[in-house]
């Protein structure tokens, strides 16, 4: 097993590990702590199906794996890396995160995943125009009217006129925004174009960005999600005298005469991830991809097995087949995946909404009538300069509200105001209109804090998965700490080992060639005459490749003799091979040099050096750990788990 696996396994573990709270008998006791046969079984069945190696599904094999996985946890907790900052600022960050996923269960959270699956199902054209504004500004009057007045110049003008006038990329923009749909933009954005006829201009809305308008130019349904093929000539080439332009056009050529498209990417495509499987990429929908000129191309084409013409993106030339087009996938399947990106995204503000109108429902709240008024009374001036202090005798202690048992007292709300007074700088507004705004927002606040407080509490799953990534977190700090780090960072360790082990890590046999292609056995036989008289590459593109007609295409480079590039059955000699076929085409290899297989040096082969000596040190490490902490197994609960899973 590699270490990378057997790592992701152990945090596998932790993600899945939790304590059992019905009494049942002790399987293991690892340094004294015990653990019940039921943890043991949850954690078993939990990882069955993730679990490649059949070894591993053997109880004897999997409670070894799960021992040293407890063995770690108490070497952790023994160099007390959970108490690092490290550690408590990544651990607090996802439970800052769960939190919200726990909070965000509601019908609202139902309602906007049914509209995000809606919305999906509709790609807009748009452009805007935006007034800057800082979202903490209240006196916002002037930006509205100044979106207003662009608005109803756009309608008179036209949208190109006036932003070539008045966009400044810094306080105005007025900018084309091409295609989106849902999740694209920020909600309240969506949701203006999303209720924007076509043809019109929405009227001022407020985003964190400032006030904008939106022009909707086109709706269309969805385009799918499309699965293509693509060749690809890079724009940088180590042959310098190889035009990327000039390749691909040879390359279009050689498909117009029937040859195999699939083919052609294994031999001549600079993609490498996805040559080798005949150019097949990923399934990917609009806006999904980096370049906009791709998608395009490709959702251009209108029936399977179309090929585009050759085009240029900012990565190199391409050409694009489609191999197949689905329409959006049904609301059952993408429902997961839209919860979660629902509970990310801009309009979770609803949901938060919602859930303080649930837990005022469900705590038992309490108000202190005079608070608002006290604090009202103490407000000056001063506030509106960030110059308000709270007074000498201000009533720090007294309640202001309570939740259940927790009171929240005045001084609480006094330090809230004290940090608020920055967006209010030179700004006059009555102080009831300031206590009421900070008091609600500073009331929700109190009230999910509390929530998250007492999450681990009231909820049993939230425990649970917290106490795994707690566990999971501290294992992988552990992990980098006395393996990962210790070998990538161990330069007289690992030249040891290397130098102990060097026969292990060897180049292949290897070859420089120069490959001719061409789809006509008869030109082969041509072209290898031409090549036994000495005539270069140059010669015999420019007299066979005239026209649309592309007769031979040349190929450099250092390949394995095994490459998929290279015959199966091609020979290591050198100078000009036979003519071979292979990958539907027809070949000469004329081998400048071989390279024999050879011991690779430390630096080349470092990268599996590292892992190997990885896994020596963390067989050491382990077999430490066992020295220093004490495991006892109790021999007649673990057979009762073997019956369990036997007959389960």
């Amino acid at each position: 097993m590699s270490i990378k696996f057997k790592s992701l396994l152990l945090i596998l573990f932790a993600i899945n590990f939790s304590f059992a709270q019905d009494k049942d008998d002790v399987l293991l006791k690892v340094d004294g702590e015990p653990i019940t046969t039921s943890e043991f079984l949850r954690v078993y069945n939990k990882n069955l199906d993730l679990v490649k190696d059949e070894s591993q599904k053997d109880i004897d094999g999997y409670l070894k794996l799960f021992t040293e996985y407890q063995l770690k946890l108490k070497e952790a907790r023994h160099l007390k890396l959970n108490e690092g900052a490290k550690y408590q600022r990544e651990f607090l960050s996802y439970k800052k995160q769960l939190t919200k996923n726990y909070l965000a269960e509601s019908k609202v959270t139902e309602e906007l995943v049914q509209e995000a699956y809606n919305r999906s199902n509709i790609d807009i054209n748009a452009a805007h125009i935006l007034v800057r504004l800082e979202e903490s500004a209240k006196d916002t009057i002037q930006a509205y009217n100044k979106v207003l007045a662009l608005r109803e110049r756009v309608l008179k003008e036209g949208f190109d006129a006036v932003k070539q006038e008045v966009h400044n990329g810094k306080t105005i923009f007025l900018e084309d925004l091409g295609y989106f749909s849902a999740f694209k933009m920020v909600y309240d954005f969506e949701t203006a174009a999303y209720n924007t006829a076509v043809g019109e201009i929405s009227m001022p809305f407020r985003t964190q960005f400032g006030y904008h308008v939106v022009k909707v130019n086109e709706k269309r349904p969805s385009r799918g999600t499309i699965t293509a093929a693509h060749i690809m000539v890079g724009l940088k080439q180590k042959d310098t005298l190889l035009d990327p332009e000039q390749r691909i056009n040879d390359i279009y050529k050689k498909l117009n005469q029937k040859e195999s498209f699939e083919s052609l990417a294994k031999q001549f495509s600079d993609d490498k991830s996805s040559a080798k499987s005949g150019g097949r990429l990923s399934p990917f929908k609009s806006g999904q991809l980096s370049s906009v000129i791709f998608e395009d191309q490709a959702f251009a084409l209108k029936e399977d097995g179309d090929v585009s013409k050759p085009f240029k993106t900012e990565y190199g030339w391409h050409i694009v087949k489609r191999i197949g087009l689905k329409p959006v996938e049904s609301f059952k399947t993408l429902k997961p995946t839209l919860q979660a990106r629902v509970k990310r995204d801009s309009r979770s503000k609803l949901i938060n909404e919602s859930m303080v109108n649930e837990l005022k429902k469900k705590y038992e709240i309490t108000y202190n009538d005079e608070a608002k008024s006290y604090f009202e009374g103490i407000l000056t001036s001063d506030y509106f300069a960030r110059a308000w202090r709270l007074p000498a005798d201000f009533q720090k202690n007294k309640t202001i509200f309570s939740i259940n048992d927790r009171a929240v007292t005045y001084n609480v709300f006094g330090r809230h105001l004290m940090a608020a007074q920055r967006n209010y700088t030179s700004q006059n507004m009555p102080a009831k209109q300031v206590i009421e705004s900070e008091f609600k927002a500073f009331f929700e606040k109190s009230l999910l804090q509390y929530r998250e407080d007492n999450l681990e509490l009231e909820n049993k799953d939230f425990a649970n998965i917290l106490k795994e990534y707690r566990d999971g977190l501290l294992l992988f700090d552990l992990m980098e700490k006395e393996v990962w780090n210790k070998a990538a960072k161990d330069t007289v360790g690992l030249e040891a080992y290397y130098k102990k082990h060097k026969s292990k890590y060897q180049w292949k046999d290897r070859v420089d060639v120069v490959i001719a292609t061409s789809a006509n056995e008869a030109m082969m036989s041509s072209i290898l005459k031409m090549l036994k008289k000495g005539k270069t590459q140059e010669e015999i593109a420019n007299k066979l490749n005239t026209g649309k007609t592309q007769n031979v295409i040349f190929t450099k480079g250092i390949y394995n003799a095994d490459d998929g590039k290279l015959p199966v059955n091609f020979e290591l000699k050198e100078g000009l091979s036979k003519i071979y076929n292979h990958n539907e085409a027809f070949h000469i290899i004329d081998v400048k040099k071989i390279l024999p297989a050879r011991i690779k040096t430390l630096e080349e082969a470092k990268g599996n050096v590292i892992n190997d000596y990885q896994q020596q040190l963390e067989a050491d490490w382990m077999n430490d750990l066992y020295e220093r902490f004490s495991v006892e197994v109790n021999q007649k609960a673990l057979e009762a788990v073997k019956a369990k899973i036997k007959n389960q």
